[in-house]
């Protein structure tokens, strides 16, 4: 489900910017992702929402499908192979800072509800 997911979300986000040089699709996957783990551990943590097999399928199997390192790998590497330094920098900067403020941002909005 979160392949699948991933697909169609990343494929929109591709063709909506219509800016193939830089890999926004799994920019945008990636954050939503974490945004959402973020949110779900929240409410396991503060709430016990899901039962330890729910956290598993949830967090494992459909976010684990739906975010993806290995796809940001590749892009990072396409760039690099390209001469894009500039792009390839940016383009871990964001993932990983955006990242983790996403899943904190996340986390912090489990605590509102």
């Amino acid at each position: 489900m979160g392949s699948v997911l991933r697909y169609l979300v990343g494929g929109w986000v591709h063709r909506a910017l219509d800016n193939p040089w830089f890999p926004y699709g799994t920019l945008f996957v990636n954050l939503i992702g974490c945004l959402v783990i973020g949110f779900l551990g929240g409410l396991t943590e503060n709430r016990q929402v899901f039962n330890p097999e729910a956290r598993l399928f949830l967090f494992l199997g459909v976010l684990g499908g739906f975010t993806t390192f290995s796809s940001f790998a590749y892009e990072t590497s396409a760039l690099l192979h390209d001469g894009q330094f500039v792009a390839a920098s940016i383009n871990v900067g964001l993932q990983v800072m955006l990242g983790l403020v996403a899943v904190w941002t996340g986390n912090f909005l489990s605590r509102l509800i």
